[in-house]
């Protein structure tokens, strides 16, 4: 009789196969103690290092982040714009002419104002010898002036026309100045031969001549006339050697003579 089947087996181990084993994982935190002291160190180390190679980068990032920012309020808006047109220096021109010439709106950032194209707007009125402009933060703009002084006056039908050194006219009076002396040119202008060699002339006057002078007239280029208080006249001549003549007219104005030739300076006559 054979043994029947054993009892208490299970049909796995019946059959010879063994039951599969589940593994089940459990993550632990290791303790600073089991890290070394010495790892713990280079760890460190290590961080300091990257931290260090890191920061001139994050400042150099920093700083263009802050000079766009003060660049777009600066540039970009109206925060630093134009408020004010100061004007200094003015007499013969009125500011309100001034701020038209400059041609500046307001708001405009002050630090996009063209300085130098502005002073060359302001330089083109008559009265104006040259001009500059500066900037006053935070939105003023500063315009000194420095205005043509009048050398001579020429008449001009009923009218007179002041002339600086140059011979540029600048201005039209009503009635001559007295503090200037007459001049007596077809067409006053820079651009006139015989204006500046007038001016010319005039610069090179002792002050014993420019007290007694009337009147300085130029017939051509060749024939200067000065008309001296006492009805006396002195012939200049050309433009040239006016130091000279200068000299030898004051030497002879003691003389008793209506006309005085100085146009060859080495060879005087009067009469």
């Amino acid at each position: 009789m054979s043994p029947g089947p054993a009892r208490g087996r299970t049909t796995g181990e019946a059959s010879g196969r063994r039951a599969p084993v589940v593994r089940r994982w459990q993550l632990v935190r290791a303790g600073s103690d089991a890290v070394p002291p010495s790892a713990r160190r280079f760890m460190r180390r290590a961080r300091q290092r990257r931290m260090r190679a890191a920061l001139p980068w994050a400042v150099a990032a920093a700083v263009l982040v802050l000079a766009g920012l003060i660049a777009w309020i600066v540039l970009g808006t109206g925060l630093f714009g134009v408020r004010e047109v100061r004007v200094e220096g003015a007499g013969l021109v009125t500011p309100v002419q001034v701020r038209e010439a400059a041609g500046v709106p307001d708001g405009v950032p002050l630090a996009r104002v063209d300085l130098a194209g502005t002073a060359r707007r302001i330089g083109e009125l008559a009265p104006v010898e040259r001009a500059t402009v500066t900037r006053d933060w935070p939105g003023a703009l500063v315009v000194r002036v420095v205005e043509r002084t009048p050398v001579a006056a020429v008449p001009q039908g009923e009218r007179f026309v002041l002339i600086d050194h140059t011979g540029t006219v600048f201005r039209s009076l009503d009635e001559r100045p007295g503090d200037v002396p007459l001049v007596r040119v077809s067409r006053p202008g820079a651009d006139d031969p015989g204006t500046r060699a007038a001016v010319a002339v005039l610069g090179a006057l002792s002050p014993e001549l420019r007290d007694s002078l009337l009147d300085v007239s130029v017939e051509s280029l060749a024939l200067i006339k000065l008309r001296l208080d006492g009805g006396r006249t002195v012939i200049w001549g050309d433009a040239s050697r006016n130091e000279d003549k200068a000299r030898v007219a004051t030497a002879l104005l003691d003389q008793r003579a209506k006309t005085i030739d100085v146009s060859a300076p080495d060879v005087v006559t009067f009469r």
